[in-house]
């Protein structure tokens, strides 16, 4: 029976990182945002059908994120309408790549997995975390990231404290070391 561990953190928490170390571990790691820009490149399956609802927001044959987010904040019923087709296409997505990998482990990137719902069909759920402090300093060092930018986006993201208490597994990424050895614990603990 394989393992179906999902994977979350708020921004700046080492998400990504703890994705990589699943990778260089060869767990197989199936990830929602990659997912969404295939997708969304030139050729890919939401074109045409975003495209048909929002001729706007493709450009040089691909959808253009920018455009998304302008139309959202422009139209209230555009985020649903949006949701409505790329859902479908991330979960037959997911459930290729489910059917295309024997292994008693797969990991499941997700930035907003409660907020998703997702935890509804996952064996179990990781968050990753760091204190708001680290948090803080780590996203700020990005380029082009403000203050207020991060605001807006921990406002729309479920508190760090409510994941947590909702996880099956909390791993904090505060050093590289860390962060590797509680993974391979992890992976022990769900494959053994």
């Amino acid at each position: 029976m394989t393992h179906h561990l999902g994977l979350t953190g708020s921004i700046g928490m080492g998400k990504s990182t703890t994705a990589q170390m699943f990778r260089d571990a060869a767990v197989p790691v199936w990830d929602a945002d990659a997912s969404v820009h295939t997708l969304y490149a030139k050729g890919g399956a939401a074109v045409p059908l975003l495209g048909a609802v929002f001729p706007d927001a493709i450009i040089d044959g691909a959808v253009s994120r920018d455009k998304l987010k302008h139309i959202i904040a422009n139209n209230p019923s555009g985020l649903a309408k949006i949701e409505h087709i790329v859902h479908p296409l991330v979960a037959a997505d997911r459930r290729a790549f489910v059917a295309n990998h024997d292994a008693p482990l797969l990991v499941f990137d997700i930035p907003l997995l409660f907020e998703t719902g997702a935890d509804s069909w996952l064996s179990s759920v990781l968050v990753v975390t760091v204190p708001p402090a680290v948090q803080r300093d780590r996203v700020l060092a990005r380029p082009g990231m403000t203050p207020q930018h991060l605001d807006q986006i921990l406002q729309r993201q479920m508190p760090d404290a409510e994941k947590r208490a909702r996880a099956d597994h909390v791993i904090e990424t505060l050093t590289l070391d860390g962060t590797r050895v509680a993974v391979q614990e992890l992976i022990g603990k769900l494959t053994g």
